[in-house]
């Protein structure tokens, strides 16, 4: 009698296998598609529940520099594009930066002269005017180019969309071996003409001595979602002075330095978990907020109450609230490294592509067209 055991079975064959159903992957098949060319992708889990389903819902396109603007820029237009397609709902709010301190102001002041009409200067009624917040306020920026979407519906409508396209997908399947050629999976062999490996923070599991080479590790998230205190529609995205030292398009702001200098001296419980103090408000009214950071290869699998605490109580100092209800609690995990993209050719015909600086919302659409062409070429 012959045996038929899962790995010695054929499964599926495309042009392109993607390992991998967070933003990054696919991205990386809806471009594909676009090229006419047949697509296959694995997802260990049932549905994407990684980080591209965990974060604020921000396209967040006009605070990037170098490469990643260029990237978060082309990601725009597809996620215009995207959002007319799969039908799913996208704002295009732009997000509000709230300066709370004249060092704040001055990195804005700045950014808004370097950036040419892509960030608006606002006064402290204009800020009230456009989102909720609390006493001390000096001023602000309007960032318009930036969207908002549903991160818990959008990245599934995608995924829908691309199956009505043709894509195959391969729900609650592991990749366990990556050839030229070939995937070997947990339901049986997929024939690839190409392969994209998209598995965010667990390139390790795959190729460790590559993720090793590029210094990856895994950066933590603490977020919540807490019930609107003030019960008001706030269309933008809206960020904070910690913000500005975290995102690269503000780096080149000369105040910049001595707005960090002066966090760290006031705020060092703050600084050194490397707040990032912002929030969205979700469809039904709910404020996603957030985020504080942490970085390990393997990080610890217990979470300190005092990192909600401090978001809670920051938020909610922001939205001049006396406390803030909460609703959901989760960790998020992203892959961290020096280098903010990580595009590797382990072997011929095979690329491992990870957005390694926290912006895969933002950046995964305009990165995808440009690792296919490198690939198919």
């Amino acid at each position: 009698m012959t045996s038929h055991l899962p790995w010695d079975t054929s499964l599926d064959a495309a042009d392109l296998v993607v390992v991998g159903a967070g933003i990054v992957g696919l991205a990386h098949a809806a471009d594909a598609v676009a090229r006419g060319l047949s697509v296959v992708v694995v997802e260990r889990d049932e549905r994407a529940v990684g980080a591209s389903v965990r974060n604020f819902g921000h396209g967040c396109f006009t605070a990037q520099d170098g490469r990643a603007l260029r990237y978060a820029m082309a990601a725009r237009t597809a996620w215009l594009r995207l959002a007319g397609e799969a039908g799913f709902r996208l704002d295009e709010s732009g997000t509000v930066v709230v300066a709370r301190a004249g060092d704040e102001y001055a990195v804005l002041r700045e950014f808004a002269a370097a950036r040419d009409g892509q960030a608006v200067l606002l006064d402290a009624r204009q800020v009230a005017e456009r989102v909720p917040v609390g006493p001390g306020v000096v001023g602000g920026a309007w960032l318009p180019m930036d969207v908002r979407v549903d991160p818990r519906q959008a990245v599934h409508a995608i995924a829908a969309w691309l199956a009505g396209q043709g894509v195959r997908f391969h729900w609650a399947t592991s990749a366990h071996l990556v050839e030229p050629g070939l995937v070997t999976t947990s339901r049986g062999r997929i024939r690839a003409g190409h392969v994209v490996m998209a598995v965010g923070h667990d390139v390790d599991r795959h190729f460790p001595g590559l993720a090793e080479r590029a210094g990856l590790r895994r950066c933590v998230l603490r977020m919540l979602r807490v019930a609107d205190p003030h019960g008001r529609r706030v269309e933008p995205a809206v960020l904070s002075g910690f913000s500005l030292l975290r995102y690269g398009g503000f780096a080149a702001c000369p105040t910049r330095p001595a707005l960090r200098a002066r966090l760290e001296s006031e705020h060092p419980e703050l600084t050194g978990i490397g707040l990032n103090l912002m929030f969205t408000q979700r469809p039904d009214g709910d404020l996603t907020i957030g985020d504080t950071h942490a970085y390990a290869v393997t990080p610890e699998p217990f979470g300190a109450d005092e990192l909600d605490r401090h978001v809670l109580a920051e938020t909610a100092r922001l939205l001049g609230a006396e406390r803030l209800a909460v609703r959901e609690r989760w960790r998020g995990v992203y892959a961290s490294a020096p280098d903010p993209f990580l595009i590797a050719t382990p072997m011929p015909g095979v690329r491992v592509v990870s957005v390694t600086s926290g912006i895969g919302m933002t950046t995964a659409l305009g990165l995808a067209p440009e690792v296919l062409d490198d690939l198919l070429a």
